[in-house]
């Protein structure tokens, strides 16, 4: 239903940080780079990173993103997504002498050579995540006879290993904070000796905009999170927002807003998941003021200066023509 003006909230409040992370921020540019240094096509397995309008964005200037590399033709060039690939799909790449940037996240990396060295080392991993995602498949991937799988804290209570099997546990980088802790603290409890990564798998700019959208829903009835329906880290901090009193929904953007939402809501929350460009968060608050709202302001939690390279060929090609 197109909203009108019935229901007009009087404050607007923007989480912070909110919408790109680093690692989204350098697979974008990686294929927006490539086309600009390689000349379109530039095929991409996958969507770049989780979000309909980027993707859109990308397709306009030249991308064609297909779902397997089977589907790039002998000797072209591919972008490998953010949420990172199994080692066969690097192989069947080789073979089919295609060119190609990894643009995989490297905190995503960074649970890949978890997954490889406990798995050398002989362990059993235990991975933590949603089934079906595409960084769990390519996670487990790595170690496919070594990995096994659990979403939840019943799934933990299912586990079996034969006596004295050494276990490891891993994570999904986008998954509620909240939850996993539980998860972890069910798997201690049965497996005293499992081993944990050095550091946590999941990434900053998830934990950082969970933490925003809890002090966000305190302050406001409802929670609006910009980002598409197959992005993890957005459909948490949805979760999240609900988990702590506000009514909260996931938005692609502005023009999917319902007036039934508005009804009684004095101060909306505004939030975007780490794959979500800044233009749709203007959008919404544009929306918000031609409706009359007239404070508009922001609540920071958390200030973040994280960057990453981008991918080696790229930054070897951008110094090679300069």
């Amino acid at each position: 239903m197109t909203a009108t003006r019935t229901n007009a909230p009087k404050r607007v409040l923007l989480a912070a940080p909110r919408g790109y992370c680093a690692g989204v921020d350098r697979a974008v540019q990686t294929v927006e780079k490539a086309l600009e240094l390689y000349g379109p096509p530039v095929y991409v397995r996958k969507e770049i990173v989780h979000n309909k309008h980027v993707v859109q964005q990308l397709a306009e200037r030249g991308a064609i993103f297909v779902e397997e590399e089977t589907e790039v033709p002998e000797g072209e060039l591919v972008v490998f997504s953010a949420h990172g690939v199994a080692p066969s799909v690097h192989e069947n790449a080789r073979q089919r002498r295609l060119r190609t940037i990894d643009a995989t996240c490297p905190l995503v990396t960074k649970v890949h050579v978890e997954a490889r060295k406990f798995a050398e080392q002989g362990y059993k991993i235990v991975l933590i995540g949603h089934a079906g995602h595409e960084e769990v498949e390519g996670t487990m991937g790595e170690a496919p006879d070594a990995i096994v799988l659990v979403e939840t804290v019943e799934d933990v209570e299912r586990l079996e290993f034969p006596p004295g099997t050494p276990l490891a546990f891993i994570t999904q980088t986008t998954l509620s904070v909240d939850e996993t802790s539980e998860i972890i603290a069910r798997l201690r409890e049965r497996f005293p000796d499992i081993r944990a990564p050095k550091s946590d798998d999941i990434c900053y700019a998830t934990t950082n905009r969970q933490i925003a959208v809890k002090q966000l829903a305190r302050e406001c009835e409802l929670v609006l999170v910009i980002g598409s329906t197959n992005s993890s880290n957005s459909n948490r901090l949805v979760e999240v927002a609900r988990s702590h009193g506000a009514e909260s929904h996931l938005i692609d953007n502005a023009s999917q807003v319902r007036e039934e939402w508005l009804e009684g809501v004095e101060t909306v929350g505004i939030t975007s998941g780490a794959s979500a460009p800044e233009e749709l968060v203007r959008e919404l608050v544009e929306f918000f003021r031609e409706r009359g709202a007239e404070d508009v302001s922001e609540l920071r939690t958390v200030d973040e200066d994280v960057r990453f390279m981008l991918p080696k060929t790229l930054r070897t090609e951008l110094a090679a023509r300069q």
